[in-house]
């Protein structure tokens, strides 16, 4: 059965506490695991949260600040430990090579997995499957930072009353879809374009047009809210955003499921996150983050 859900291992920001762990993401789509920001401690997230260095398809780092990337020589160093038996990517900003390289060979180890380099330098698309199509947009942050995309392709969704209404079942069903037409049916009269699904990944940053581009539609948008209403102007001196911030460009967006995360840890009430997305405006599905938590991705329309 194919699974899709957010799997959060961490959710501070920059200095972690009793509760929360440096930041890290997995997003288990189908088959296939993306890691975001591993920050320092993420290896022992991944246990408590029972993901296996196996579930590891592809690793993403938005920017190379310790609280999003500290974790990848652990993560990497792991990876070859359990012998992966597929290939993993990895994207992360191409400026920052020197501090991947730094990260890939902190220390002594056997590398055994083939460790795929692909590094980010321009928006667009980054890859393309048929599960999905990755892409990236730069954000506005002190260091040069990426946000990222994953778009699931259109498809067609048969129904079933009306293809009953028609009398056409079993084999002939398959024989409809691959031809377009069957007995004088055709597939626009039996069926529908059902829209994929989207899924952002927003960290560190300040309001900017590559924030609109990646919640733009999303079914769930994973969004740094640093800040509380109140310390806007810090939010801003220091390339990040605030809980309303961060529920404006939801709503602007359509986004489905708003989930809110990488908090300072000057604040202790969570609810007052909840709180300020609301007094913005979003009325769709809402989640403050936790460690270890799992959310899923809302269903398909």
């Amino acid at each position: 059965m194919s699974v899709r859900e957010l799997v959060v291992l961490g959710t501070a920001s920059q200095v972690p506490t009793r509760h929360r762990n440096h930041n890290g993401y997995l997003l288990r789509w189908d088959g296939q695991g993306l890691l975001f920001d591993p920050g320092e401690g993420t290896q022992r997230q991944m246990l408590r949260a029972g993901v296996a260095a196996h579930d590891l398809n592809r690793i993403c780092v938005t920017h190379f600040h310790g609280d999003h990337s500290l974790g990848l020589a652990g993560v990497i160093q792991r990876i070859n430990l359990d012998r992966v038996p597929h290939p993993v990517t990895a994207h992360y900003p191409a400026s920052g090579q020197h501090f991947f390289d730094r990260l890939r060979y902190s220390t002594a180890y056997r590398e055994t997995v083939r460790l795929v380099e692909r590094p980010v330098a321009t928006d667009g698309e980054l890859e393309r499957s048929a599960a999905y199509v990755l892409e990236a947009h730069r954000l506005s942050h002190p260091v040069e930072s990426y946000g990222y995309r994953l778009v699931e392709p259109d498809a067609r969704r048969m129904l079933p009353e009306l293809l009953a209404e028609r009398g056409i079942a079993g084999p002939d069903v398959g024989r409809l879809q691959r031809a377009g037409e069957l007995h004088g049916v055709t597939l626009d009269e039996v069926s529908e374009m059902r829209r994929g699904q989207r899924f952002a990944f927003v960290m560190d940053t300040r309001l900017c047009d590559g924030v609109h581009a990646l919640a733009d539609g999303a079914d769930m948008l994973v969004i740094e809210s640093t800040f509380l209403d109140e310390d806007v102007q810090l939010a801003t001196d220091h390339g990040h955003l605030t809980a309303g911030q961060a529920a404006a460009v939801a709503v602007r967006a359509g986004v489905r499921h708003l989930v809110l995360t990488h908090f300072s840890q000057r604040y202790t009430d969570p609810g007052e996150f909840e709180r300020q997305a609301r007094e913005a405006g979003f009325t769709g599905e809402l989640t403050v983050a936790r460690d270890l938590m799992r959310v899923p991705v809302p269903k398909r329309r």
